[in-house]
């Protein structure tokens, strides 16, 4: 794997698990959050057992917003991460 893809908010339980997966991934690696969730804790943010979004412990090299993020929005994020479109 190149990166890791946040999906959801992280909580308690597996921020160790993410981070563990994240220090695997060989260098170069990519973080991209999608989704409100991922990015700042959405609807969990505040909570206790959830960490209000990954870039508290993760750098994060793309934000895809929404919630959830249209198929297109997320397309379109990774092509011009890729490079594929005009920034």
């Amino acid at each position: 794997a190149d990166g890791l893809l946040v999906t959801g908010p992280v909580t308690e339980n597996m921020r160790l698990a993410l981070q563990k997966t994240y220090d695997a991934v060989p260098a170069p690696k990519i973080v991209i959050a999608v989704g409100a969730c991922a990015i700042a804790g959405g609807p969990f943010s505040g909570h206790n057992e959830v960490r209000n979004g990954v870039t508290g412990f993760l750098p994060v090299d793309l934000f895809i917003p929404g919630c959830p993020p249209h198929p297109l929005t997320i397309l379109d994020g990774l092509l011009r991460l890729l490079g594929r479109l005009p920034s």
